[in-house]
């Protein structure tokens, strides 16, 4: 179990999903746990499903923790940095926001031990992956809390460059909404051929699923898998002849782009400029 007390700093759902995952795993204690936002109505709820502490004094949460986890919007970040100046000297603060730099929040709190990390929304359920990374300032201890919390909400990744944090907000971390926008696509054109909805909605539901589980287990490249169901002249063929000319991996490859741009920009108060080859179409 965690020593210490945890707060977070913003109470999401993010953060309602780190709560769970340390409360599931006997992490921690709901006494050592504390909500911070500004919605009372929210700080309710999270009392009443997990007897958890909660105040709309950032500060005062901040104060009192050996842990400070940032779980607000990015758009909220200098904001709120602005008055977590009462950090214990020895506390670590764990950052979930999308596109901040560590620099960035230990120069906005005078703080050195920073972790980053760019969790997904799978986590909700302790099926996420996390990337993250540390500033050179985190003791080994700190990095062992900070790996278990965020093991909590699934598998953890930990990499020396911080520049992978940005590309993983833009593949793993909206990567969810990625797959939901395909499962919607796929439901869609079955309803469309004539299936009731919720026929089809089971149907793609187990296709996507059952077809990550065999692509884990069968330990192959995805192509080898595509080939194994594509026959020549057959309905494969066809669907994936169309999916090609239509451009969908250049789709997909300018999203994904598209969002690292924007989790760049969002460190920044200065516009990213790219080659013209990387834009998105307008």
């Amino acid at each position: 179990m965690l020593a210490g007390r945890i707060s977070f700093i913003g109470a999401g759902a993010m953060a309602e999903a780190m709560i769970t995952g340390l409360l599931r795993k006997n992490l921690s204690l709901p006494e050592s746990i504390i909500a911070s936002g500004p919605r009372a109505e929210r700080l309710a709820e999270l009392r009443c499903k997990y007897s958890v502490g909660s105040t709309t004094d950032n500060a005062d949460a901040a104060s009192k923790a050996e842990v400070v986890v940032l779980s607000v919007k990015p758009q909220r970040l200098t904001e709120v940095l602005g008055g977590l100046m009462t950090l214990r000297t020895d506390a670590l603060v764990l950052s979930i926001v999308a596109g901040a730099p560590i620099q960035k929040i230990c120069s906005a709190i005078g703080h050195k031990a920073v972790v980053r990390s760019m969790p997904n929304t799978p986590g909700q359920i302790g099926a996420g992956i996390t990337v993250w990374t540390a500033s050179s300032e985190t003791s080994e201890t700190q990095r062992e809390t900070a790996r278990t919390i965020l093991g909590a909400l699934g598998d953890e990744v930990y990499v020396e460059d911080e520049a992978y944090l940005d590309m993983a907000t833009a593949l793993s971390g909206t990567g969810p909404a990625y797959v939901f926008l395909f499962a919607e696509a796929l439901i869609d054109a079955g309803v469309h051929m004539g299936f009731p909805r919720r026929i089809a909605e089971q149907l793609v539901l187990k296709t996507i699923t059952g077809s990550m589980e065999f692509y884990r287990q069968a330990s192959l490249h995805p192509a080898a898998l595509r080939n194994q169901v594509t026959s020549p002249g057959g309905t494969s063929a066809e669907a994936l002849y169309y999916l090609e000319k239509a451009g969908f991996r250049t789709a997909i490859s300018r999203a994904i782009w598209a969002a690292y741009q924007r989790s760049l920009e969002l460190g920044t108060e200065n516009p990213v400029h790219f080659p013209d080859a990387y834009r998105t179409p307008e």
